[in-house]
C-alpha cells in the first residue's frame, strides 16, 4: 500500500495511492489518491469516499517525524572508502532535526555558509509505533514502511565540525517522498533492490541495498538500544557510493526500485 500526503490547496490529507506501477514504482498517469480519514499512523487505514487524479494534487512530504530523523552513515563500504573513511564496527548514528524535512519538489536550498554541497540518496524506514529496545527478529512489528531520502551534507562543514549536525541539519536537507510504501520486508531489502541516483539527468549513484553493511533489523534493534522510537520517526540507511556536489539551479531525482522516485532542485536560500 502507497500512502501519501498530499494537498490540494487547502489543508494536508493522506491518501492511498491507486493504479498499476513500473519497476521503479512509478504510477501510472490514471493513478488516483483515495483519500484517508486523518494520519494512518493514529487513526489507522479509513478509506473516504473521495478521490483525486495524483496529477492533480502536490505531494507533501510522506511524514512529518514526531520527534526526529536518525543517520547512519558508512553503512556501504564502497562510499565509506570514497571518503576515505574506515568500516564501522557498529552503526554510526546522527540525527537530523524534524525541521530538516521537505516533501517531493520542494527546493532544496543552499546555505551561504558551505561551498561544497552533497547528494546523498538513500532508502528510509519509517517507524510505526513507540519501542525501545526491539530485537532485530521482531523489526517488522515496529516498520510502518519504506520512503526514500536524500540525505543533504554541507560536505566542507562536516569535515570542519568533526560531528555532522551542522553538516546536515539545515532546514531542507531531509526530501522525502514521494509517499510511504507499506507491504515490503526488510528481506527485500537484503536481498538487494536497486538505489539510483540522476544529477541533471546524469546516472550519478547506481546501488544496491544487498550492499549495506548493517542491515535493517540490526540498525532498529541498534538504534532503539540508544533512544525510544516514536510514530512517524525516520532512520536513513546509508548512502551507496557516487556522492558528489550540487549547485544552484541543479535537479536531483532519486529512483528506488518498487518505491518511486524522489525529485528536488537546488534553490538559493
Amino acid at each position: 500500500m502507497r500512502i501519501a500526503r498530499f494537498t490540494t490547496g487547502s489543508e494536508p490529507s493522506y491518501g492511498v495511492v491507486t493504479g498499476e506501477v513500473d519497476e521503479f514504482g512509478q504510477p501510472a498517469e490514471d493513478s488516483v489518491v483515495v483519500a484517508l480519514a486523518g494520519d494512518p499512523l493514529y487513526v489507522g487505514i479509513k478509506l473516504l469516499d473521495q478521490e483525486h487524479r495524483l496529477a492533480d494534487v502536490k505531494l507533501l512530504a510522506p511524514v512529518l517525524p514526531r520527534s526526529k530523523v536518525v543517520g547512519i552513515g558508512r553503512n556501504y563500504a564502497a562510499h565509506a572508502a570514497e571518503l576515505g573513511h574506515d568500516l564501522p564496527s557498529e552503526p554510526l548514528m546522527f540525527l537530523k532535526p524534524n525541521t530538516s524535512v521537505v516533501g517531493p519538489l520542494d527546493p532544496i536550498f543552499y546555505p551561504p555558509q558551505t561551498q561544497d554541497l552533497h547528494y546523498e540518496g538513500e532508502l528510509a524506514v519509517v517507524i510505526g509505533r513507540i519501542c525501545r529496545d526491539v530485537p532485530a527478529e521482531q523489526a517488522t512489528d515496529v516498520i510502518h514502511g519504506y520512503t526514500i531520502a536524500n540525505d543533504v551534507t554541507a560536505r566542507d562543514l562536516q569535515k570542519s565540525d568533526v560531528q555532522f549536525t551542522r553538516a546536515k541539519g539545515f532546514d531542507s536537507f531531509c526530501p522525502l517522498g514521494p509517499w510511504i510504501e507499506t507491504d515490503l520486508d526488510p528481506q527485500h531489502f537484503i536481498d538487494g533492490v536497486r538505489l539510483q541516483t540522476h544529477l541533471n539527468g546524469e546516472v550519478v549513484q547506481d546501488g544496491s541495498t544487498a550492499d549495506m553493511i548493517f542491515d535493517i533489523p540490526t540498525l532498529i534493534a541498534h538504534v532503539s538500544s540508544v533512544m525510544t522510537l516514536l510514530p512517524g520517526d525516520v532512520i536513513l540507511t546509508g548512502t551507496p557510493e557516487g556522492v558528489g556536489p550540487m549547485e544552484v539551479g541543479d535537479e536531483v531525482e532519486i529512483s528506488i526500485a518498487g518505491l518511486g522516485t524522489l525529485t528536488n532542485k537546488v534553490a538559493t536560500r
